[in-house]
């Protein structure tokens, strides 16, 4: 769940639908998204040929906005409120499981959520509109905290000038508005020249992937979607950024990887079980036609892998590449 849409790009199409239903094809039995949202993929597996779309969301408001469109398909559509960490919590044997990563078109464009520094609203952030918010987190975390989470969720290089920025600010008062945190960022921070992204963009995303534990989402998602498709089931993950992008890939590496082999510069591992193989060893990304339709498609990229009827792995998160903060998380 990272970094994905902009405000511009509402309203809201699922990225690369149709290579993942060719990739995944063909489409049937039970499948969950994982991120209902606007219900796109949950619509578009429907109409490919599934029989149920298990659609979860941590977003309370985009449950209430499904009861709509969700009521024609009837009992073909069951609606859960529940993160990726807990799906094999909501069904097991499934066929199908897609994850599409990333702050929703609505959520962003609903100031009110503060989650977009070019709508001033308070400093809210959180995906499941409870525990902790994006304000507590910058008027209460020490400077150092706060400069390894603009660093290493946000790649944020002047993470420290940043840090500081802040500290100095909560002092005079508290931060409680997008406004206030995006002037002080880009306080910090050069112009940005003609087409570059805003000065804010990475601090955004660095603090909201903190708020919603979106790294240990993630890696939570892998594993329980590991556990509760049957063989044969297809995962099917949407990365927008390349942090993202490393900790699937390296997963998905790890679990098709059956060890063997070795050189003469290393020595060969024993054999191990593949939990998937994959249904292609590069990231599927948007043809011109869809970059043409839907700008959000840009950064996407798509991976597919299979179910093998092997037992879960055991996952080392570091090794995935997963950022981690002091502390462990």
């Amino acid at each position: 769940m990272s970094g994905a849409a902009h405000p511009d790009d509402a309203p809201h199409i699922p990225v690369l639908i149709e290579p993942l239903i060719a990739a995944a094809s063909p489409i049937e039995g039970v499948w969950l998204d994982g991120t209902l949202g606007a219900g796109g993929y949950t619509r578009a597996l429907l109409e490919a040929g599934a029989a149920k779309v298990i659609g979860v969301d941590r977003d309370p408001a985009a449950l209430r906005m499904a009861e709509d469109w969700a009521a024609p398909y009837g009992e073909r559509v069951e609606l859960v409120e529940g993160v990726f960490s807990k799906l094999d919590d909501y069904a097991e044997d499934l066929d199908g499981v897609v994850l599409d990563l990333g702050v929703s078109s609505m959520q962003l464009d609903q100031a009110e959520r503060g989650f977009s520094f070019m709508r001033d609203g308070p400093l809210d952030m959180r995906m499941s509109q409870h525990g902790p918010s994006a304000a507590d987190l910058v008027n209460s975390a020490e400077e150092g905290a706060l400069a390894d989470i603009l660093y290493l969720y946000g790649e944020e290089r002047a993470s420290r000038r940043i840090a500081r920025a802040i500290i100095r600010a909560r002092e005079a008062a508290p931060i409680t508005t997008t406004g206030q945190l995006a002037s002080i960022v880009e306080g910090c921070l050069p112009r940005p020249k003609p087409g570059q992204a805003h000065p804010a963009t990475r601090s955004f995303q660095a603090i909201r992937i903190a708020v919603n534990d979106e790294y240990g989402e993630l890696i939570g998602g892998l594993e329980a979607a590991e556990r509760a498709l049957r063989p044969g089931g297809a995962l099917a993950v949407v990365t927008f950024h390349s942090i993202e992008d490393r900790m699937v890939k390296r997963f998905l590496q790890d679990r098709s990887d059956g060890g063997g082999g070795g050189s003469r510069h290393a020595p060969a591992e024993a054999e191990r079980p593949r939990q998937f193989t994959q249904a292609s060893r590069k990231a599927i990304t948007a043809g011109k036609a869809e970059l043409a339709a839907n700008p959000r498609s840009r950064s996407a990229k798509l991976r597919v892998a299979i179910r093998t009827d092997a037992a879960p792995g055991v996952t080392d998160r570091k090794a995935l590449g997963m950022p981690l903060l002091k502390g462990g998380k």
